[in-house]
């Protein structure tokens, strides 16, 4: 009977580097054309109950479609990436984890997991849970940014690294180039990719999914505005920005901006930073890339990973790629 082994934590990320990492975002990004915030700070815990809601909502269909991919195909994948360690990047709770844990546990593979995260909090409490849920699981949470911290996740045994929610589109065309480039050199051989994508669709069936009937996600946009409050001390009238999702046909993605209704000045004390915003003007704060199945195969080729297998959704709204360095 396997044992309960104790999980173990890296941490590469402090708070204090979170809060510089805050600063200089907020100031690069207010003072840009066009304004734009990362859309990293829409997560304190009020905006990570607000994205729960989100994924519930009958209009947002990504987390349910890749749930059912990985429920349908979960052990066939895992039967064919071959690996002894599960590394998730931006894991949180693990929840999606669990399904791949599952399916690695009935065809006994159940080795090595590391979870990748910025919050020490949430990452530490996944990390014991597990540890109790699957014994003679070998845990070892790792804090950090998938920007920063790719090299930190061991490379001792073949890996299966997932980087799933459609994640990967937060990111623009160079944002992307360089996450693979950086993923890929710290790949062995025989280490695969199980990437989580959304297609390309309707516009109606798109936008609906990014503003919804009830409001729930225009209340989330909103959210980054009482973060930059609380925060950064800064004044935002968060009642006086509108949410608004389009589609941009040319760059295939949906964005999510804030548009102010009134000409205004907001003050963040922290920063020691005024910003003017002119009646009508629009915030960005999230790109979500569609992506085509052989769009994104080229991309991941000229990274330098070989696409090996895809599963789509029903009504291929949503696709899994497992891909490989040779």
């Amino acid at each position: 009977m396997p044992t309960v082994i104790p999980p173990t934590i890296e941490v590469h990320l402090t708070e204090a580097e979170l809060r510089t990492a805050m600063e200089t975002d907020v100031r690069d990004g207010l003072t840009a054309t066009p304004k734009q915030l990362p859309p990293v700070y829409f997560y304190d815990d009020r905006g990570s109950r607000l994205f729960d809601q989100i994924t519930r909502l009958p209009e947002y269909y990504p987390t349910r479609a890749e749930r059912s991919i990985l429920e349908a195909h979960a052990k066939d994948l895992v039967l064919q990436a071959d690996a002894d360690v599960l590394v998730e990047l931006g894991a949180g709770t693990c929840a999606k984890s669990r399904v791949l844990l599952d399916a690695l546990r009935d065809c006994g593979r159940l080795g090595r997991f590391v979870p990748l995260d910025v919050s020490e909090t949430t990452l530490w409490a996944a990390a014991r849970a597990l540890a109790e849920e699957y014994p003679g699981l070998e845990v070892h949470a790792v804090v950090g940014d998938f920007h920063r911290h790719l090299d930190r996740l061991g490379a001792d045994r073949r890996r299966l690294v997932a980087f799933l929610g459609g994640t990967i589109g937060n990111l623009d065309p160079a944002g992307r180039r360089r996450f693979l480039a950086d993923l890929v050199a710290t790949l062995s051989p025989g280490d695969r990719l199980l990437l989580g994508t959304d297609l390309v669709k309707a516009e109606d069936r798109l936008v609906a999914a990014y503003d919804d009937a009830s409001g729930v996600t225009a209340e989330f946009n909103r959210n980054v505005l009482h973060v930059l409050n609380r925060e950064l001390g800064a004044d935002f009238p968060t009642d006086r920005f509108a949410h608004v999702a389009r589609w941009n046909a040319a760059e295939n993605r949906i964005e999510m901006w804030l548009r102010s209704l009134d000409a205004s000045r907001i003050s963040l004390r922290d920063l020691d930073l005024e910003v003017a915003f002119a009646a009508g003007e629009a915030l960005l704060t999230e790109i979500s890339t569609k992506f085509t199945p052989a769009g994104l195969e080229a991309e991941l080729g000229a990274s330098g990973l070989a696409v090996e297998s895809r599963w789509t959704s029903d009504g291929g709204e949503f696709q899994l790629t497992l891909a490989r360095r040779p």
